[in-house]
């Protein structure tokens, strides 16, 4: 590929083998013997799970067993756990409620797994599946989240009386209403921010191998996370220990955080393998996806904003209920409180800031981290109200975010986080310049001409990634650290292999990873290999989640790089007689300065290996391995903008253009941010325009396939015009900030505010279909015309 050091727009390594179907997936693992998985799901929301009769699947053809709830349990696999502990305002710890890889006594959401069927092939384990006979008691079910906190509400958990999880605040109650007591002017806004399905392009999935001769288990899974995924199986699930279980996570088609967790499903496995005496295979499909893949946001929140007679921000109130489903998923209770209310402040000086967040259980799929995971919850409620609060006093939406941004760094915020760095005028300057921001109102005329309504709304944001340091989120309640891994082998022919803790499923470490050591090294990229995905190769890491891998991954390899740098000049001063102040490294080789001595870095490493002459008291090798653990999370920022025009004869929406500036510090490979710009920007539409999961009181799910579960679409968006500000991170040696999650977290209230602009009401909720806005028009329209 050539030397392709950082801000070369590199092609991607890995796409040769996605593009052409060679990729290694999990369903691409076949192994001898090997069975498969089909669950016995329940078609209730709420039941007493009251017999299983398993008689009739043990006949039909391929059976090999049927697994029941009551042998897991029997057999002392541990419930799943929530790994983040949050106490509530009063002290007291959050309310758990039991949760079983195979439930069998009580299920409390549609599609909950009862039973496993192992079967020779994966038509036979489903249709027997079919034939498992369970007899339930249908309880009554909650669904809305206010609901579910009413005294007489159905009880989900014994422990959680009125089904509270916890109740949680942040910053100082007693400032900010003290500041609402003094506001000229207080702006009120409620928000539903709308449940959403993940949807990775590939389903989860689980092979699972027990030797009995080694009492070793291996499991291939679709992780974003293996080191954790087998530290949870083991510490905290009784599956084996440490050191007796191998996780994999080949190539993974997408996860966008529903891969961080451990599911039922791979559990299940791991322990029906061993069962069973054979491998086990379950795949995932997508009905299933939609009902048992941790879903996203769902927050109900009531929000005011206090102002003073210049219009400046004087104080923040929010309420919350964060609706986390059925049960807690693994970091579940992080995602309402400090993945959210600590982004509250947005890229504003608000002096007082106060939040209230109350986590409830309905019967509904478990909630947790989906791309962003609370910034995009942050971001849509202080985004709306922004603009809603600009126009209420009469004030332009960028002069009111300009009068109120904050400009002197590092700035501590009332709710824990301290900004290290960022210019939030020069993002805002390039969206306005971008979209021809001056010239709106003629195009809005010249719309008006043809009959459509036109708007104009934005949104900028700021998100917390690289979530750390370790003592700090321990402090907070976190169950691991959140430092990173790497390794650096220097082979003795000079090739690289860089092993790392953190998980490429879609990201392209493969190739930025590389193009780190290129810019250190001079060396060729297709010289250096990327090793990640596996607990027997690469030492313990933490995985791909929160924008992490630049900032956090990098920087572990960075100073890994930095110690086999400081090995190779000693070789190298050593073998040329130099000082080794004189070594400098450029091209490949490392050169005596000033003089026309120089060594490839091959034959540096050839030196290392062969030993022959090395300085005095000096290892053999030159492999070295290092951990990161950052001082601060990072913070990427910008300023997203959308126009859209809307007919309101139909309430079809179109958007007619959005631009994107953003400050995600160093860029490594512009091409590859610029594909995670354009995939988060069309989540974070799907949302505002078209994503919904929808239960009925029932707690059926009724939006559970494609068919009623509307995706967007290549002409849903238009094409988007991007451009980068780099402030650099102080807090990491690369500078970078990460850029994962930014389109979904930005997006979502630039369109909102655009559609409202509009349409002229702001009543408006997530999604905005075309039936919701169609509405609106007419209620405008009849208003306008009384």
């Amino acid at each position: 590929m050539g030397v392709d050091g950082i801000g070369a727009r590199a092609l991607r390594k890995e796409d040769k083998r996605f593009i052409t179907g060679k990729g290694r997936y999990t369903d691409d693992i076949v192994l001898p013997r090997m069975g498969y998985a089909a669950f016995v799901r329940s078609p209730h929301a709420h039941a007493k799970v009251i017999s299983i009769d398993p008689s009739a699947a043990l006949e039909m053809p391929g059976v090999d067993a049927v697994l029941t709830g009551e042998q897991l349990v029997g057999d002392g696999i541990g419930n799943i756990i929530c790994g983040w502990m949050v106490h509530s305002k009063d002290g007291s710890p959050m309310n758990m409620g039991a949760w079983r890889a195979l439930e069998p006594e009580i299920v409390r959401h549609v599609g909950q797994a009862v039973a496993v069927v192992i079967a020779d092939s994966q038509g036979e384990a489903k249709d027997a599946a079919e034939a498992v006979a369970v007899e339930y008691e249908e309880l009554p079910a909650v669904v809305d989240p206010l609901a579910a906190l009413e005294g007489n509400a159905p009880q989900l958990h014994p422990e959680a009386p009125n089904n509270l999880i916890f109740d949680w605040d942040i910053g100082d109650e007693a400032a900010t209403n003290a500041a609402f007591e003094q506001a000229v002017h207080v702006t009120k806004l409620e928000i539903h921010n709308n449940r959403l399905v993940p949807n990775a392009m590939e389903p989860r999935a689980a092979v699972a191998d027990y030797n009995d001769a080694e009492e070793h288990h291996t499991l291939y899974t679709t992780s974003q996370n293996p080191h954790v995924a087998r530290l949870v199986l083991s510490a905290f699930y009784n599956i084996a220990p440490e050191h007796k279980l191998r996780v994999i996570a080949p190539d993974v088609g997408g996860g966008f955080g529903s891969k961080i967790y451990i599911y039922p499903e791979e559990m299940v496995c791991l322990w029906a393998s061993k069962r069973v005496g054979r491998p086990v295979k379950w795949v995932c499909d997508r009905t299933e996806a939609f009902l048992t893949d941790a879903h996203g946001r769902d927050h109900r929140s009531e929000a005011e904003l206090a102002l003073d007679a210049d219009n400046k921000i004087t104080g923040f109130r929010i309420k919350t209920v964060a609706n986390l489903g059925a049960y807690m998923s693994l970091f579940s209770s992080s995602v309402p409180t400090y993945l959210y209310a600590t982004l509250l402040s947005g890229q504003y000086n608000i002096p007082a800031i106060h939040c209230n967040v109350k986590t409830v259980y309905t019967n509904t799929t478990p909630v947790d981290a989906y791309r962003g995971a609370g910034r995009p919850e942050a971001t849509y409620l202080v985004e709306r109200i922004m603009e809603t609060a600009a126009r209420a006093v009469g004030l332009s939406p960028a002069e009111f975010r300009r009068k109120n941004f904050i400009r002197t760094f590092p700035h501590q915020t009332p709710v824990i986080m301290c900004y290290d760095a960022g210019d939030y005028d020069a993002t805002l300057d390039a969206a306005m310049q971008a979209i021809d921001y001056d010239g709106f109102a003629a195009r809005k005329a010249e719309a008006a001409s043809r009959g459509k309504l036109r708007g104009i709304g934005m949104s900028c944001y700021i998100e917390a990634c690289g979530i750390a340091p370790s003592a700090a989120v321990g402090s907070l309640g976190a169950g691991v650290g959140l430092w990173e891994s790497a390794e650096v082998r220097v082979n003795p022919v000079g090739t690289i292999e860089v092993l790392t803790g953190a998980h490429s499923h879609g990201q392209g470490h493969e190739t930025t990873f590389a193009q780190l050591i290129a810019e250190r090294f001079g060396l060729d990229t297709d010289s250096v290999a990327i090793v990640h995905g596996d607990t027997d190769k690469v030492q313990f890491g933490m995985g791909t989640y929160g924008s992490r891998s630049g900032a956090v991954g990098m920087s572990a390899i960075v100073k890994a790089l930095d110690k086999v740098e400081a090995k190779a000049r000693k070789i190298a001063a050593h073998l040329m007689e130099a000082a080794e102040g004189d070594i400098q490294i450029e091209g490949g080789e490392l050169k005596v300065a000033g003089t026309d001595k120089k060594l490839s870095f091959t034959e540096v490493a050839l030196a290392a290996y062969t030993a022959h002459n090395l300085p005095e008291g000096m290892e053999p090798g030159l492999k070295e391995g290092a951990f990161y653990d950052p001082t601060n999370f990072t913070f990427p920022a910008g300023t997203y903008i959308c126009e859209v025009e809307i007919d309101p004869e139909t309430g079809k929406t179109e958007i007619v253009n959005f631009v994107a500036a953003d400050d995600f510090g160093t860029i490594i490979n512009p091409m590859i941010v610029e594909g995670q710009v354009h995939g988060g920007l069309t989540q974070g539409i799907g949302q505002a325009l078209l994503e919904n999961a929808a239960y009925d009181e029932t707690g059926q799910l009724i939006t559970a396939s494609y068919m009623d579960y509307c995706m967007p679409r290549a002409d849903d968006v238009p094409s988007y015009q991007l451009s980068t500000h780099v402030t650099e991170c102080p807090g990491n040696p690369l500078g970078m900030k990460g850029c994962g999650e930014a389109g979904a977290i930005g997006s979502p209230p630039a369109v909102i505010n655009a559609i409202t602009d509009a349409i002229g009401t702001n009543n408006l909720t997530m999604p905005a279909t075309p039936e919701r806005v169609w509405q609106l028009c007419q209620g405008s329209m009849k208003m306008a015309a009384e």
